[in-house]
């Protein structure tokens, strides 16, 4: 009976963290939205560049902030962390509606920002209720809670239209307000209804708990983390733009296939969890790495058209051009056929298609040598990328991260059972920095490359240092650890 009803208190936590963490990422990833509103309807007259820094304000305090608040949590506890988090983040939501220049709306993003360390509470409050078994499903089930940028993504620009029917120029002030509103709610829900757990050990000093990031292995799971999270979150943002200008979808169209690619990538995380208990976490990386290697490698072929030489026609002999046109040649009584260029139809081909022609470089009355070039070839290789083909892979590399982000986490209570919130908060940390520097990356690509598959490129190469890195590690302990092999093995 008291496992049975200790069971269902630390249900109660997962499900409080959960919905207190899927608030949160809303908040997290509101001016992506709200910004955006602002600035085409003309209320706020931002540069493209300070568009970007209110952009990426709150996603890099929620980054950054990360480690000290892992370090709270593991002090203090999670209920109350939590709850003094969701409360605080409310005050600059509900100033926002006053913010009447960039410096004031950028100060009080960089202060809301602060709930994308929601993850670190959350991470280390979820982990301590749970024994080893059930620590994948769990801290899967709490990742879920990202999929709160779909809730922004949905909601927030219909609100957005209608709060402004009325009052076109006011209207957007209730937006943050309601969310300042759900965060004060929640944090209430967590004073009174959240029980407070803290690691046994939380008298360490914070340099003592600090050491543990010296280990090499922290920055091999942040590496992963960056990968799997942080170029989840990039995406997040950069595939609007991507379909609007390879594909010339519509603004909602756009939006709805990037929530389709972020949406399943934050519900599968529970099952990644499950899978990391069921199989181990070192077997679930090997799976979510490879696959990102596969997928990056075919979604980095771009959209193009390629002209280059083909097959021409060559004088059989020596003589004088009697004749010419568009489709023929004559060399005295022996005519050269010129074949024409024939217009390629098909649209969205999934195959790359092919177009072969000639063009004459000869004059009538020349006189030609035997082999001599009497019409050029030009050669066509189109690819279309074909949009819907794009969509299921970006679909697919979305739910591969999904998985992989329960399986970086269940690696941490393993190998830091007493230091989850500061080891979880500096690969949480890293992962969010992904977030933040990975379009300011990819921008950089396609301004150099002018290519929009470049960020893809850097994907692989990432997926490939991550996998490489792994697979060196663990034929290192393959050879330093024979005879325990196998049970070391299962928790890489």
């Amino acid at each position: 009976m008291t496992n049975t009803n200790s069971l269902l208190q630390s249900h109660k936590i997962l499900f409080l963290n959960t919905l207190a963490f899927t608030v949160c990422f809303a908040c997290w990833t509101l001016n992506g939205v709200l910004v955006t509103f602002l600035v085409d309807n003309g209320i706020f007259n931002w540069s493209v560049v300070q568009v970007g820094w209110l952009l990426g304000i709150p996603i890099l305090t929620g980054s950054v902030m990360r480690l000290p608040i892992g370090i709270l949590t593991d002090k203090f506890g999670g209920k109350y962390v939590f709850s003094s988090l969701l409360l605080l983040c409310s005050i600059p939501l509900f100033l926002l509606p006053f913010a009447d220049s960039f410096l004031m709306f950028a100060v009080l993003s960089f202060l809301f920002g602060m709930v994308g360390t929601s993850f670190a509470v959350g991470i280390g409050y979820t982990s301590i209720w749970y024994p080893k078994e059930w620590q994948g499903r769990a801290l899967g089930i709490f990742g879920m809670g990202n999929a709160g940028a779909a809730i922004t993504t949905f909601l927030a620009p219909s609100l957005l239209n209608h709060f402004s029917i009325e009052d076109p120029q006011n209207g957007w002030k209730i937006l943050p307000v309601i969310y300042a509103v759900a965060l004060v709610v929640i944090g209430l829900a967590f004073l009174l209804f959240a029980k407070n757990k803290k690691i046994e050990n939380s008298t360490k000093s914070v340099s003592q708990m600090l050491g543990s990031l010296k280990s090499a292995r922290v920055w091999r799971f942040g590496a992963y983390y960056f990968l799997v999270f942080g170029c989840f979150v990039a995406y997040s943002q950069w595939l609007l733009p991507n379909f609007m200008n390879v594909y010339q979808t519509s603004l909602v169209m756009g939006g709805l296939f990037a929530t389709m690619f972020s949406l399943p990538s934050g519900v599968i995380r529970a099952f990644g969890g499950y899978l990391s208990d069921k199989y181990g976490a070192r077997k679930v990386m090997y799976w979510v790495l490879s696959s990102s290697v596969v997928l990056s490698a075919l979604l980095m072929v771009p959209k193009m058209e390629i002209t280059t030489t083909g097959p021409g026609v060559l004088a059989t002999k020596k003589g004088t051009i009697t004749s010419v046109s568009d489709q023929n040649i004559k060399i005295g009584e022996t005519d050269f056929a010129v074949a024409q260029k024939k217009e390629i139809t098909a649209e969205n081909t999934i195959f790359p298609s092919r177009t072969s022609w000639q063009q004459v470089v000869v004059e009538q009355n020349q006189t030609v040598k035997k082999k001599e070039l009497l019409a050029k070839g030009i050669t066509v290789i189109k690819f279309d990328a074909n949009i819907w083909v794009y969509l299921v892979l970006v679909i697919l590399i979305g739910i591969s991260w999904g998985i992989g982000k329960a399986a970086v986490y269940k690696h941490i209570p393993e190998y830091f059972p007493t230091e989850v919130g500061v080891v979880g908060g500096m690969v949480g940390m890293i992962g969010g920095l992904g977030g933040f520097f990975g379009p300011i990356i990819f921008g950089y690509l396609l301004t150099g490359t002018g290519i929009w598959s470049s960020s893809w490129i850097f994907i692989l190469l990432l997926s490939v240092i991550c996998l490489v890195w792994m697979h060196h590690t663990i034929t290192r302990i393959m050879n330093e650890k024979q005879p325990v092999l196998s049970k070391v093995i299962d928790r890489q």
